[in-house]
């Protein structure tokens, strides 16, 4: 399969559905994916974000000699909000290791604040955060403070996610 020409083609969740069970768990064309991902031209970021994050979601081990790279990305500017969003919804499903939390906490502490990013960003960041918080007690106060500010201005996903995410903190 030509993965760039396939994922060009994607107008679909049959065809994204294709790439995917293609990808499986194999690391080689994961790695393929990933750095279209990274390298590849606008449109070509995009249509990969989806099959990615999913590819993550099924196989989080996948993810992890790329971490770095990805939270790395998150920096660039422009970004598309598909390759942010799907960045930020597979780090959902992966432990991020202690060197680079810092750098995870401090992106996704800076979409849940901003009210003109997408939900999608920011419930997504609330819940790396709170994954990352569970055994951090400093980070879970600061975390519960930032929820309990946002909670009168959000959207009702938002709302849902957030009370579920203070419930979990608070446990």
């Amino acid at each position: 399969m030509n993965l760039r020409h396939e994922l060009l083609k994607i107008t679909n969740k049959a065809q994204v559905l294709r790439i995917i069970k293609y990808i499986g768990n194999d690391a080689t064309k994961f790695n393929d994916l990933v750095k279209l991902f990274l390298n590849g031209p606008y449109r070509l970021a995009q249509r990969a974000s989806w099959p990615l994050t999913v590819c993550v979601e099924k196989n989080p081990e996948l993810a992890k000699p790329y971490l770095k790279l990805l939270l790395q990305n998150l920096k660039k500017e422009p970004l598309h909000n598909a390759v942010k969003r799907n960045t930020v919804r597979l780090l959902q499903y992966v432990d991020i290791p202690g060197k680079l939390q810092g750098l995870a906490v401090d992106l996704c502490f800076q979409y849940l604040i901003d009210p003109k990013e997408p939900i999608a960003v920011r419930v997504f960041s609330m819940t790396v955060l709170a994954n990352i918080a569970e055994d951090k007690p400093d980070l879970k106060r600061e975390l519960l403070l930032v929820l309990e500010d946002q909670l009168p201005y959000g959207s009702a996903g938002f709302i849902s996610r957030a009370r579920r995410t203070i419930k979990k903190l608070n446990k």
